[in-house]
């Protein structure tokens, strides 16, 4: 098997799945194909799960359980233990979102830290990870992006923002455990960028504990990455970055549109990737100083890094280098390059059927929006079923 072709051995991409699983993931891709279908069918469940009808059941048995570990980190481990036999490592991600209260902050921090410190006893999870907005309200962190003034009330939220962050760090710190902080909307990033970056200053002495995020359909990630690599270099500390596409882009365009501002979004697929390829390869040529989470579902960026590590002769098991997909999507990427003998893991969401929802109908859009991924995932299903009747 030559390097490129890699990721059309199907036997190698399913090898967890039973019969059954791979049909229900046939089943589920050919859904998500059709983007009518998806626009009524996300509808239709915001909707039920408003007026409390009863079809949990429903989505728990059909694409909560593909795309989800369960409603508990209980759950996740018959996965999480899969995995690693497979070779995989898991992330688990506490996929609650869009909460406003306090204790509700309160409550998502003290999951990550139960997960963090779970994770310090588990070789299986090198990982943690944890978005912004589970820590504090979307309003202030837009307010504080754009430079509006805080009421008092204000201040003491922000103030109990940045205290969550701050025991986080340090107990993933303490645990020798790497902290992976998602990136959001532009116009709350800035905010959540610098925070991360303080907590890098403290925490990132000696190696990469905390990871920000680079979403690559942003033109000026790029920039900002070279400009935080100056600034590391300087203070003497080290950087982590997981580097995405994005999962925000038409929320973006429709903003920018609306406010008649010019769009943070790459012009086009073809920059968006030529921007992701470029940050990809600055990290790889300064491992010395950066570590990188590649969380990738384009075969040709992994086939490229695959031929830099190669190329900077940088070992398959190298600590600073990750790649990592989406639990319930791209297995042909993952299951292939664990066999290669490489660092993957999965994000395993997870969390109750409800407050997951919002994650998983992202999810589904998103496949929509990316013109090839969805066929390219039906494709190979396909190929294993037929595999598999031979």
């Amino acid at each position: 098997m030559t390097l490129r072709t890699l990721f059309d051995n199907t036997q190698t991409a399913f090898k967890l799945k039973s019969d059954s699983e791979l049909e229900r993931a046939y089943f589920l891709f050919k859904m998500i194909s059709k983007e009518p279908l998806v626009r009524i069918g996300t509808a239709a469940t915001k909707v039920a799960l408003h007026l409390n009808l009863p079809v949990e059941g429903l989505i728990r048995s059909t694409v909560f359980d593909h795309f989800c570990g369960g409603v508990n980190e209980k759950d996740c481990m018959a996965v999480v233990d899969n995995l690693t036999r497979a070779g995989v490592y898991s992330v688990l991600d506490y996929s609650v979102e869009g909460k406003e209260h306090e204790t509700q902050f309160d409550a998502t921090m003290q999951k990550v830290l139960e997960l963090t410190k779970f994770a310090e006893h588990k070789d299986a999870m090198p990982f943690s990870v944890f978005k912004p907005t589970g820590f504090g309200r979307f309003s202030i962190w837009q307010k504080i992006t754009e430079k509006e003034t805080l009421s008092e009330n204000e201040i003491g939220e922000w103030q109990r923002i940045k205290a969550r962050y701050e025991t986080v760090c340090n107990t993933a710190h303490t645990c020798g455990i790497s902290l992976l902080i998602d990136g959001e909307e532009s116009w709350m990033q800035e905010a959540a960028d610098d925070l991360c970056e303080a907590m890098m200053v403290k925490y990132n002495t000696e190696k990469a504990i905390v990871f920000n995020t680079l979403q690559c359909y942003r033109w000026d990630r790029l920039e900002y990455l070279k400009q935080q690599h100056a600034k590391a270099r300087a203070g003497g500390y080290k950087l982590g970055f997981k580097v995405v596409r994005g999962a925000y882009m038409e929320k973006e365009n429709d903003r920018a549109q609306e406010k008649g501002l010019p769009t943070p979004i790459c012009e086009s697929k073809q920059a968006t990737d030529d921007n992701f390829n470029g940050v990809m390869e600055y990290i790889l040529d300064h491992l010395d100083d950066i570590s990188l989470f590649l969380g990738t579902h384009n075969e040709e960026s992994s086939y490229m890094a695959l031929e830099a590590l190669k190329t900077k002769a940088i070992g398959r098991k190298d600590p600073r280098v990750w790649f990592g997909q989406l639990y319930g999507m791209s297995d042909h990427i993952s299951y292939n390059l664990a066999t290669e003998g490489y660092n993957v893991a999965k994000y395993i969401p997870f969390g109750p059927v409800k407050d997951v929802m919002p994650y998983l109908i992202r999810r589904a859009e998103e496949n929509t929006s990316v013109a090839g991924q969805t066929s390219r995932e039906l494709t190979l299903l396909k190929k294993e079923k037929t595999r598999r009747k031979v």
